[in-house]
């Protein structure tokens, strides 16, 4: 893996609608600007992006967790996303994010029953994506459903592909649209 920067995004949210928001709510993406050794060409067996992102859902994880300064218990939510450069195919993406780097990234937050929700795009420098998130043992808290905008100014060219993993300490500032909430979730199956 070829690894040209790495981006770590802190946000707290400490008033919303013109109130306080206590705790503040926190959450953190970390992102990996790497080099796509597939871009421009087509390429059947895709078990180097696949190792990639197990390395990613470790060292992505960890930075993410670290920029919170909590322990990896604490974390709360979790997402997962990449942008692909011209060069490079969706399938780039989904070789990173799916089959290898759950398991390392759940390790970085201390466990994680829900599926990790993710999203992938092609994009030119400086292409927003929408990380999506929910918490993390149980996908239907509806108080941790959301999303952190993530970007890197100068990426991905061509032949890159943008990694952004993102973790949260809390559920959106000022959750009040009912539903299950984290302490009455059984996090049992991932679901409820």
């Amino acid at each position: 893996m070829e690894i040209r920067k790495i981006v770590t995004i802190v946000e707290e949210t400490r008033r919303e609608a013109g109130r306080e928001v206590t705790p503040p709510a926190r959450r953190a993406a970390a992102l990996a600007v790497i080099r796509n050794p597939f871009a421009g060409r087509y390429v059947e067996d895709l078990t180097e992006l696949m190792d990639t992102g197990a390395e990613l859902g470790t060292l992505l994880g960890e930075r993410a967790v670290a920029a919170l300064g909590i322990p990896p218990e604490r974390a709360e939510s979790y997402g997962k996303g990449a942008i692909v450069g011209f060069d490079g195919e969706l399938e780039h993406a989904a070789a990173i994010l799916h089959p290898k780097l759950g398991k390392p990234f759940r390790e970085t937050v201390g466990g994680g029953k829900a599926i990790i929700p993710s999203a992938k795009k092609m994009g030119a420098p400086g292409t927003e994506l929408d990380v999506p998130l929910h918490y993390k043992d149980a996908a239907f808290v509806r108080s941790h459903f959301d999303a952190m905008p993530v970007r890197v100014y100068d990426a991905p060219r061509p032949d890159e592909i943008v990694v952004a993993l993102v973790v949260t300490g809390s559920g959106r500032p000022l959750p009040r649209v009912g539903g299950l909430t984290k302490d009455e979730a059984k996090k049992e199956d991932g679901l409820r």
